[in-house]
This record gives C-alpha cells, sequence and structure tokens, in this order.
C-alpha cells in the first residue's frame, strides 16, 4: 500500500502540512517496501484555481492508495474518490506520527471534504 502524507519536509521527521491542494510536497510512503518517495507540489502553492485537483491528480500518478491530510477541500476530494483514494483527516505533527496514528488504525476514513473549496 502507497500512503501520501502532505508535508513540507523531505523525510519521515518533517513537519506534515495540514493542507492537501497547496502542500509543498508529499511523501509517499510503500508499506511494502518501506520506501519513500517525494512529490513535489510546488507547481499548486501559487495556483489561482485549480490547485486541489491537481494535487489529486498528482497524488493519483504516484500510485497512492491512501491520503493523510490536516484538510481536504471538496473538488480534490471528489477527484480522490474517484480514484479510489481514500483520505484521513490527521492532525499529527510530523509524518512518522500521521503513519503510526494510521498503523494503530486511530485515523478515521474521511466521507468527505472538511473544508469549502477555495473560491465557494
Amino acid at each position: 500500500m502507497k500512503i501520501a502524507i502532505t508535508t513540507s519536509g523531505d523525510n519521515l521527521a518533517s513537519p506534515m502540512d495540514s493542507r492537501f491542494g497547496r502542500a509543498v510536497r508529499f511523501l509517499v510512503y510503500d508499506t511494502d517496501t518501506k520506501g519513500l518517495l517525494l512529490v513535489d507540489n510546488s507547481q499548486n502553492l501559487n495556483a489561482a484555481q485549480g490547485a486541489g485537483i491537481q494535487a489529486a491528480q498528482t497524488v493519483a500518478e504516484a500510485g497512492a492508495n491512501v491520503v493523510i491530510t490536516g484538510h481536504c477541500g471538496p473538488k480534490a476530494f471528489r477527484v480522490l474518490k474517484a480514484a479510489g483514494i481514500a483520505v484521513y483527516n490527521c492532525e499529527a505533527a510530523t509524518v512518522q506520527e500521521a503513519l503510526g496514528l494510521f498503523g494503530e488504525g486511530k485515523l478515521l476514513t474521511a466521507s468527505n471534504a472538511d473544508v469549502e473549496g477555495h473560491w465557494s
């Protein structure tokens, strides 16, 4: 399973980024190989619109099965759901803490977006 976590850093000790669409990058952790893949999201940091949709497509292209993020808007959530990617909202301080909470079954699958769209 591949788990994409929003972050501003480049390793497991890095802080989580609470934003999905405008996160600096995604750290994709492969639970089978224990490998890490960093996926840049800088193209969406200052996007006028569509950041969530583009970020969702980027995560899907990286092969993620799960996204762990602080918050996810409605358009991004729809794209992730359509791609079969489960979303988990989490307020963990670090990527490692978020992975630990997920592994312990302490995170709940989001049933919908938890914030309004940027342009609502």
